[in-house]
């Protein structure tokens, strides 16, 4: 059936002129969230999406199944703190993970931050929390509906009174408080004009860095670094494990580079009453140096310096010059190096991505000489807890078929063995029916791309099985086996195949793999994806018309630029919050930090780079008469303020415009624009069962799929 789709006014006599190209932007109206024209576009396209998703076959039995899975015990690994253990947990099903408190690892944990209580539908959610070296304060950061903003406030910790200290106007902000107590640095965003609750779309410019006094008012907080001429500049705050420095780290964008400074608050004979006298360790930005532990004078730094795969250097302070910095454990010749953490006095805790895959290690502090080798199974660390003056540490480890096995270990034993201190089980979901493996396939230009499989034990190969293909390709990120209860469910009653691909553009083996996916090689991230999809129908796993691709955020701007490539690769199509305007993303909020893995449309080389791909701009117009295009579902959120909705909205008018009139044109192209969310991050699990049931059911109902018990 073909579908009808809201009418968008176009606006042909918006023209922008780059460096001599005259580009339309019909719909630059989209580009106001408050305009009732967009509001009325918005409620238009909510009206022909809703209920094509609630009437979706499969819709009900996803949703009571993956409601019912979704309900097992979540727990985070226990920190130390003074002498009490804190940990998060969640029952199941709250909206929001609760933070706990217990006097001994096996004594009776009581609640001791509940953000449940703070709103009715779950969405004001804790962002950020740091306690106070030996636990005398707990500050933390809450965010409402999903907005990168947030509200920090603080509590005693002993007896959980609350302090009447409020800071406003935090984003992307540092939490570090000095080792007395007395305050805490953190970052903050000037006074802009109109409103800030993640529905602007204004840009985010002139990022501060303060020290807040325990007991003062936000407007005697004392301004201790500020960049006035570089206004795109952000810096976040440490100190070291001594307490007696405060280490600076600067960014300009996001590529893994930065300047290093630091103070020595020992130094300053009136405490911290302005403007820091600031030591500039490294002034540009030709490598990134990530702070690790410092033995006096001597600090050692996580550094990608002459190492694409990093490794880690010591610099002594009093001897400042490059040359006499010296290596305490050079690059591996193929693994990638990932967190460092200090732990027992003397030692380092290490974790190495090997094909995707982490290993994790001990080693010698004083030598860089490996101790132990931790056993662990093929997945991911996705949670550490340690403090260079404890000798125990704990990590989590997960993978696409294990929730999370919670490991404690102790040094200062004889013999240290990890052993597990919590085990999680999702009961009706058995481990042994799936199977999991990895496959490297050749991307078009002859690279090997990794590729994980999950599917049904004993899967045949004849061709008919669905395909949810994932992937981000962007920023150094890597993509790591993680558990998903969604993925489960499509693998077992919707009878598909999960493939996630590591494509280029991340950090899956380095600053070398992650260049290769950015600025003028964007192209490959798009070249790997769809030939993931070819080796999956080369293989015999499925057909075209069976696979479904998904990506968010940077993903979502992989999905978009493959089906405007690619048509007829794909069934169906799910871009979740993505890139789509990339000529005008650097505009938009923190978009101009993205600058640095996609290139800047004010740049005439870069410009042509980002045409050749922009989702909205690689659209057919009509009449369209190329092969149709697969279903597709773009989601959105009104309070995402990271990539702000005008992105989908104007990609989607434009798809629903030219793809949307060709009469060959079956398959739904349509728009879920949710309501109280934001990017992602912190939305509550009700939300979150319903936008996955709402992408599955999405999936299943264009790929033909039906429910097997």
């Amino acid at each position: 059936m073909a579908f009808k789709y809201p009418t968008a006014r176009r606006d042909e006599s918006k023209v922008d002129d780059y460096h001599g190209n005259k580009i339309c932007d019909p719909y630059i109206w989209l580009e106001d969230p408050d305009s009732t024209e967009t509001m009325a576009f918005v409620e238009e396209q909510n009206k022909l999406t809703m209920p094509f998703l609630e009437k979706c076959t499969v819709r009900a039995q996803f949703h009571q199944r993956l409601t019912e899975l979704y309900d097992y015990p979540k727990y985070s690994c226990p920190y130390k703190r003074g002498k009490r253990y804190f940990y998060f947990h969640n029952e199941g099903l709250q909206n929001q993970d609760v933070l706990y408190v217990q006097d001994s690892l096996d004594g009776q944990a009581s609640v001791f931050f509940d953000p449940n209580k703070l709103s009715e539908d779950g969405t004001v959610a804790l962002k950020m929390g740091r306690l106070s070296e030996d636990c005398e304060y707990f500050a933390y950061g809450l965010s409402s509906s999903g907005s990168d903003w947030v509200t920090v406030r603080f509590i005693k910790a002993d007896d959980l009174t609350e302090l009447p200290d409020v800071l406003e106007r935090v984003k992307f902000s540092c939490l570090a408080w000095t080792h007395d107590a007395k305050g805490i640095f953190y970052n903050s965003y000037p006074r802009q004009e109109g409103k800030t609750d993640g529905t602007e779309t204004t840009t985010n410019l002139n990022q501060k860095l303060y020290y807040h006094v325990i007991g003062t008012k936000q407007s005697e907080d004392i301004l201790v670094a500020e960049f006035p001429e570089n206004p795109k500049w952000h810096s976040s705050a440490i100190i070291s494990d001594d307490g007696r420095y405060a280490v600076l780290s600067i960014t300009e964008g996001c590529e893994p580079v930065n300047q290093l400074w630091y103070c020595d608050l020992q130094e300053l004979p009136n405490g911290i009453t302005g403007l820091l006298p600031w030591v500039k360790l490294v002034d540009n930005f030709k490598a990134q140096y990530s702070y690790i532990t410092n033995e006096g004078h001597v600090f050692t730094f996580r550094s990608n310096s002459d190492a694409p795969r990093y490794c880690l250097i010591n610099i002594d302070i009093q001897k400042p010059e490059p040359k006499q910095w010296t290596t305490l454990i050079p690059q591996h010749d193929q693994d990638v190096m990932g967190f460092v953490s200090s732990i027992n006095q003397h030692h380092l805790l290490v974790c190495y991505l090997h094909d995707v895959k982490d290993i994790l290690q001990v080693y010698e502090l004083s030598t860089g000489q490996l101790v132990m080798d931790l056993p662990l199974d093929v997945g991911t660390v996705c949670g550490v807890s340690c403090k260079k003056k404890h000798s125990d540490f704990f990590y989590k480890f997960s993978s696409f078929t294990t929730p999370g096995i919670i490991y404690h270990c102790d040094l200062s034993e004889a013999k240290p063995q990890p052993t597990v201190f919590r085990e999680v089980e999702v009961k009706g979901i058995k481990q042994e029916d799936y199977q999991t493996h990895q496959v490297f396939y050749t991307s078009k230009d002859g690279t090997k791309i990794p590729m994980f499989l999950v599917h049904a034990k004993g899967l045949k190969k004849d061709g008919t099985h669905p395909v949810f293909l994932y992937g981000y390709g962007g920023f150094e990120a890597s993509i790591q086996p993680f558990y998903n209860v969604a993925y489960l469910l499509f693998v077992r009653h919707l009878g598909g195949i999960l493939a996630v691909a590591n494509i280029r553009g991340g950090g899956e083996y380095g600053l070398t793999w992650h260049k290769a996916g950015t600025l003028g090689n964007k192209q490959n991230c798009f070249d790997d994806f769809q030939c993931a999809a070819e080796y999956l129908i080369q293989e015999n796993y499925t057909t075209a018309s069976r696979i479904a691709i998904n990506g968010a955020s940077n993903g979502g701007l992989l999905v978009g630029a493959c089906v405007n490539q690619r048509p007829d690769l794909y069934g169906c199509a799910v871009a979740e919050v993505g890139v789509m305007d990339m000529l005008k993303f650097h505009k938009f909020t923190i978009g101009h930090a993205w600058t640095t893995d996609y290139g800047c449309s004010d740049d005439a080389e870069q410009f042509q780079w980002l045409i050749k791909y922009s989702p909205l701009h690689s659209l057919p117009p009509p009449p369209y008469s190329g092969p149709p295009y697969p279903a597709v579902l773009l989601l959105t959120a009104d309070h995402d303020d990271r990539v702000v909705p005008l992105h989908t909205l104007k990609y989607c008018a434009a798809l629903q415009h030219g793809v949307g009139s060709s009469p060959a044109q079956r398959q739904p192209l349509m728009v879920r624009v949710d309501t109280r969310s934001g990017h992602g991050a912190g939305k509550p699990t009700s939300k979150a069962i319903l936008e996955d049931t709402h992408i599955f059911s999405f999936v299943a109902e264009t790929l033909g799929l039906s429910w097997k018990d």
